[in-house]
């Protein structure tokens, strides 16, 4: 039975984020799958990704990955990264595309973005402080506005604004990380930034998935 399984749907970033999962927790058994048999007896599971939302639903059909990720979310401490984010909302204005609904809200796209006169680019790339909306298990030993690594053009919009437990501003703030009961689930990569990253992976690792 692996301590933590990386979801492996055939596109995302999987070796990186499981590379620095095994830095935080060498003594863990740490898993990249794509069987849902391996997924389904891990004790955590993580769901990473970036590619497009429609390539990555597609991906998640053929052999029954869908299933056993729903089965994650619901019952075990779950860790979604950037699209890995993004799949749990009802839909995705990327294709559009329907997604896991296992939260309710949509994805939508970077819009308008003017800051000084300026007008930002699309994708976001690049460092961003992160503020902390309220406390969570997942947020140990990282200092309020700490830095994290962003790349992406759409951003969630859940339903339900208790979900958000931190924003970035892009100018205007927008939900980057959000938790419900065993789920947390982050816009930005934790496994590109540095010490902050790792500190909230390590976090995971040793999280019970309670609030």
């Amino acid at each position: 039975m692996p301590d933590i399984a990386v979801v492996d749907y055939g596109t995302g970033n999987l070796r990186s984020v499981a590379k620095a999962l095994t830095h935080v927790a060498p003594a863990s058994s740490i898993v990249v799958s794509d069987d849902p048999a391996v997924i389904r007896e891990a004790q955590r599971v993580v769901l990473p990704g970036q590619s497009a939302m429609p390539d990555c639903m597609r991906s998640l059909e053929p052999s029954g990955l869908r299933e056993v990720v729903l089965e994650a979310i619901a019952d075990r401490p779950f860790l979604g990264i950037c699209l890995g984010l993004q799949m749990l909302f009802e839909s995705s204005e990327e294709g559009p595309t329907r997604c896991l609904a296992a939260l309710d809200g949509r994805v939508v796209r970077f819009r308008d973005l003017v800051a000084s006169g300026e007008r930002l680019k699309v994708p976001h790339m690049g460092w961003s402080p992160v503020h902390q909306a309220r406390a969570h298990p997942l947020w140990k030993g990282i200092e309020q506005g700490s830095r994290f690594y962003f790349a992406h053009s759409y951003h969630p919009a859940p339903t339900d604004p208790a979900l958000t437990v931190a924003t970035t501003a892009y100018p205007a703030p927008f939900t980057c990380a959000i938790a419900r009961a065993n789920i947390f689930a982050v816009q930005f990569h934790p496994e590109k930034s540095h010490r902050a990253g790792l500190q909230l992976l390590a976090n995971f690792v040793n999280w019970d998935g309670r609030p």
